[in-house]
């Protein structure tokens, strides 16, 4: 069983995603990597893939890894010479030669091309990037907004709204805050914050709703709305993020503990993994668990005031049985056990890469 740990992306993950994950011919990157060594059979590219990828490369870079400087400014020039669109937004979908096949504007893509520009820092002037991510989401901020609160889900608008840009977005408001200082991004993660303690978080059950209408109420399936434990874990750690910049906020505290509890309750399955999605009534929706969810618990466990070395140990496993010594992964495990053996995607290296150097930086 791997250790979940910065050894494994140092001498397996981030080796084989410079080395396979990079179509160096066309100047992008793969959406994944086929688990028996064929490669990339997916006919086209995404937005959040590029974005991603530059984030795990700049964090690649930072850590000495030969040749993960040339892959981010691979990604920052297909966002500028493909990705960007005249209107200031970013085309969603391409083919292979980087022709867009799908220009919806995504407000989920928006937020990690601002995380990418952040990030890339580690590479770029900050100097250099500072206009793009400003100019980005003062763009966000005026093409995306919401007469409810909050933002739209795409351009054009669709339904259902939901949490999970928000939460991304708040992410990429404090990435910016911290590469570019000044005093708009962390406005934009105060006013996310706000959003997500007043509109989003649901008071009477300690839960995230993932899915929402025009006016934030809740989507149902009969009475029940659908809950994700991995995002309670990823917002309990930006809400901590958050008041490390902006001060510490007692009613943000309360609700970090109850986004926790909840998952404490009911998010863990039997064979000892976060599960899926759940009911807000703590049922079990999709008992299975992606590779997501895991690595989300993993840095939410680190975070914890007095964590329980069993409940941590717990965690690393459910992570470190989907790994793989050859630096990819099993993207999900269904709830009798059996791994997925379908390609490993290219998106996942950012929750992989991410999580791990939280828990490096965040000792128990």
């Amino acid at each position: 069983m791997l250790n979940p740990s910065l050894p494994w992306l140092l001498g397996a993950a981030w080796p084989r995603w410079l080395a396979d994950g990079i179509d160096r011919e066309r100047g992008s990157f793969f959406e994944a990597l086929a688990l028996d060594g064929s490669g990339c059979t997916a006919g086209f590219r995404r937005l959040r893939v590029a974005a991603r990828q530059i984030f795990v490369f700049s964090a690649a870079h930072r850590h000495g890894v030969p040749g993960a400087a040339e892959a981010v400014r691979i990604g920052l020039r297909f966002l500028e010479a493909h990705a960007a669109q005249a209107d200031g937004g970013y085309a969603w979908r391409f083919d292979l030669d980087h022709r867009v096949i799908d220009a919806t504007r995504d407000l989920y893509d928006h937020a990690f091309v601002l995380l990418a520009l952040s990030s890339a820092t580690s590479v770029v002037p900050a100097a250099e990037l500072r206009p793009r991510a400003e100019a980005l989401l003062a763009w966000i901020t005026q093409e995306f907004a919401h007469a409810s609160g909050g933002f739209v889900e795409s351009l054009p608008p669709a339904l259902p709204r939901r949490q999970n840009p928000h939460m991304h977005l708040l992410e990429a408001a404090l990435a910016a805050h911290e590469a570019f200082g000044g005093s708009n991004f962390l406005a934009a993660a105060r006013t996310l914050a706000d959003l997500f303690q007043g509109r989003i978080f649901d008071d009477a059950t300690g839960s995230i709703p993932e899915f929402f209408d025009e006016d934030w109420k809740p989507e149902r399936r009969g009475r029940v709305f659908l809950v994700e434990p991995g995002h309670h874990c990823e917002w309990a750690w930006l809400l901590d993020w958050y008041q490390r910049l902006a001060g510490a906020d007692a009613r943000l505290q309360s609700i970090s503990e109850r986004l926790m509890d909840f998952v404490d309750r009911y998010g863990i399955g039997p064979n000892l993994h976060l599960v899926d999605v759940l009911g807000s009534d703590g049922s079990v929706i999709e008992a299975g668990a992606r590779l997501w969810p895991q690595t989300e618990w993993l840095r939410a466990e680190h975070l914890r005031a007095n964590p329980d070395p069993a409940r941590l140990a717990m965690a690393v496993r459910s992570l470190a049985t989907l790994l793989r010594p050859d630096g990819l992964w099993h993207e999900r495990r269904a709830a009798d056990g059996t791994l997925w053996q379908g390609p490993a995607p290219a998106s996942s290296l950012y929750h992989l890469t991410g999580a791990i150097l939280f828990t490096e930086q965040t000792p128990p």
